[in-house]
């Protein structure tokens, strides 16, 4: 996880995992609509799992 990655997990989460797939960028959008912490963290534990899983 590059350093950019991280930076635009916290400033607009969603785009963070574009390559994440469909469903993790829905995730990450209703959680950051929520609320922007729960967003970033959601962010943040997506880009951490291996992309394989």
């Amino acid at each position: 996880m590059s350093i950019w990655r991280v930076l635009l997990s916290i400033l607009f989460p969603p785009l963070a995992v574009y390559d994440r797939g469909c469903g993790s960028i829905l995730i990450v959008l209703i959680l950051t609509l929520l609320g922007w912490v729960p967003g970033v963290i959601a962010a943040l534990i997506i880009l951490n799992r291996p992309a394989n899983e």
